[in-house]
C-alpha cells in the first residue's frame, strides 16, 4: 500500500497555489519549488541572489525540521536560476552548507520563475 503524508508547516512559506509544502511517501519526502519567500510576510526577502539562496536554505530546512530530518537527509537538489551566471555563487553556498558531503543535484538556467524570484530549489529527502 501507497502510503502518502502532506506536509504543512509554518516554518517554511505557505504555498501560493495548488501545491502542498511536501509530500511524504514510501520513506521519502519530496518538497516542492521552493523561492526567497519569507514564512512571515510572504513576499521575496531581496534583489541579491546571495539573500534568495540563503532563504530558499532556510525555507527548505523549515520543511525538514518539520519531518525532524536534516540538510543530510536530502539526496537530490533541483536548482532552477534565471541566470546562469549566479552559478559560482550557487556553488559558495552549497560548499558552505555540505562540506564533504554533497547530494546529486541538477542545476536549470529557465526563463522565469514564480514573483520573479532569481532562484527555486525542491530536493527529495531520505527518512533513513
Amino acid at each position: 500500500m501507497n502510503y502518502k503524508k502532506i506536509i504543512n508547516t509554518k516554518l517554511a512559506p505557505q504555498a501560493i497555489g495548488a501545491y502542498s509544502q511536501a509530500i511524504k511517501s514510501n520513506g521519502l519526502l519530496f518538497t516542492s519549488g521552493q523561492i526567497p519567500l519569507s514564512p512571515v510576510t510572504g513576499d521575496i526577502i531581496s534583489d541579491k541572489i546571495e539573500e534568495q539562496i540563503e532563504q530558499v536554505f532556510n525555507n527548505i530546512q523549515g520543511i525538514l525540521e518539520s519531518e525532524k530530518l536534516g540538510f543530510n537527509n536530502i539526496i537530490k537538489f533541483t536548482v532552477f536560476l534565471t541566470d546562469l551566471n549566479n552559478f559560482d555563487t550557487l556553488n559558495k553556498i552549497f560548499n558552505e552548507k555540505f562540506n564533504d558531503y554533497f547530494p546529486s543535484r541538477s542545476v536549470v538556467e529557465v526563463s522565469r520563475l514564480p514573483k520573479n524570484s532569481k532562484i527555486e530549489i525542491e530536493v527529495v529527502a531520505s527518512y533513513e
